[in-house]
């Protein structure tokens, strides 16, 4: 049964928070009127958006303005608790907080669009966000909120019924480097061995070793066992930097690899360092790795999740990519967009509804590693802990493991064991 939503003037914000909640989250349809009278007349469940009150006394939400409004300004948030969860944009009414302006303010990373402090490489850091700073960067508020929505909404209106999404998991994986030492060349690994001598690499390059970034075999396996279906994404940089060090993908070996990989899993891009804000960059790479694996290339998450809004995601878009795998925090783990379902982006500065859906990501091997400095034991009890979140909110738990860390570096002694334990648990 649809929901009539009466508000004294529509928006395309109002349109799409509506879309998202009750029609990706709850399956249901939501019809947007500015025609009072016509809404006193339903007969049906219906929600008065608006400070106007009807005879019928229908569930009301008192906007807050966020939906109402264009253009970008610093928001009010005055955050409390509520009913389990926090809450802000308290406006009174049946239901006492604009959710849908909560909801749309966390989901379209309103406050990524205001002047904020950038960390060391550049990015949005997260110490600006409101979730960090009120403390509820670890759980998927969003789809909380929601929940709590539908009970207020079932109450009022019990004929309604919802159909919410079940919990998946969903691995991918980035793939920096393919390979320590092997296929890098003479000068590269001269450099290497000079900077810093192995015999671990010397016995790799001679033969009496495997590679330490070689787990393909592995995670073929551990995939296959368990049915899973993950999405790479490679970095087919042209040319290697401080932060692009990747095989040429003019190298057979990593020709190889891609074409084997492709044959059973979805490969994505992962754009290099270098081609932050230069679309004929991206492109470039798209069509690099396109050919590689003769199929098209519509997948994306950023090189150390680097990017701004809007124009990072207008050139992904530019490029002919569909879905990006970016939104969480290459510093600490959590919810950066409070969400852990798919959802499409919201141009702000276009005030457009795009076609470019975002993938939220919860957790990171690197970041449990190098920023949290966590052992693999406190990172297996961190998966658990966001795994036990995303089934509480009936979504997705979309991981992010790099093969290197998966790999048999002693540095990283302990997280190959401990992932396959987690999906076993798991699964």
């Amino acid at each position: 049964m649809s929901i009539l939503l009466f508000c004294e003037r529509s928006s395309t914000r109002l349109q799409y928070i509506c879309k998202f909640i009750f029609g990706e989250q709850l399956s249901n349809n939501c019809s947007i009127t500015i025609d009072a009278e016509n809404f006193e007349k339903h007969d049906g469940p219906k929600i008065n958006y608006s400070t106007r009150s009807f005879a019928d006394n229908s569930l009301q939400i008192i906007p807050q303005g966020l939906l109402l409004e264009t253009g970008i300004r610093a928001q009010q948030i005055d955050c409390e608790e509520g009913t389990g969860n926090k809450y802000f944009f308290k406006t009174g009414g049946h239901y006492p907080y604009d959710i849908l302006s909560g909801c749309f303010y966390l989901i379209s990373r309103y406050e990524e669009y205001l002047p904020y402090t950038e960390d060391d490489y550049g990015r949005y850091a997260h110490t600006n966000s409101i979730a960090f700073k009120k403390d509820f960067l670890k759980i998927p508020l969003v789809n909380f909120w929601i929940q709590d929505f539908v009970k207020i909404l079932q109450y009022h209106y019990p004929v309604l019924k919802f159909t919410t999404p079940a919990f998946a998991f969903h691995p991918t994986y980035d793939i920096d480097i393919a390979y320590a030492y092997l296929y890098k060349g003479l000068i590269r690994n001269l450099g290497g061995f000079l900077l810093s001598p192995s015999l671990g690499r010397l016995k790799v390059l001679s033969g009496f070793k495997g590679d330490p970034y070689d787990v393909y075999d592995y995670l073929d396996d551990l995939h296959e066992k368990h049915g899973l279906k993950p999405r790479y994404f490679y970095l087919v940089a042209e040319s290697n930097g401080l932060y692009d060090k990747n095989i040429p993908p003019a190298n057979p070996a990593m020709q190889h690899l891609l074409k084997k990989q492709s044959e059973k899993y979805e490969i994505g891009l992962h754009p290099s360092w270098a081609s932050y804000h230069k679309e004929e960059i991206v492109q470039a790479e798209k069509e690099v790795l396109s050919k590689l694996i003769n199929k098209r290339v519509v997948f994306s998450r950023q090189h150390y999740i680097r990017f701004s809004l809007p124009k990072s995601f207008e050139i992904l878009e530019s490029a002919g990519i569909t879905d990006d795998y970016s939104m969480g925090y290459g510093s600490i783990n959590g919810f950066r967009a409070s969400v852990a379902s798919p959802y499409p982006w919201y141009n702000l500065e276009k005030e457009k509804i795009s076609k470019l859906r975002i993938h939220p990501f919860c957790f990171m091997d690197a970041n449990s590693f190098f920023e949290q400095h966590y052992t693999a034991g406190e990172a297996l009890q961190e998966l658990i802990y966001y795994k036990d979140q995303c089934k509480k909110a009936n979504a997705r738990l979309t991981t992010i493991f790099h093969n290197n860390i998966l790999g048999y570096d002693s540095r990283f002694e302990g997280w190959r064991t401990m992932y396959s334990r987690f999906i076993s648990q798991l699964l």
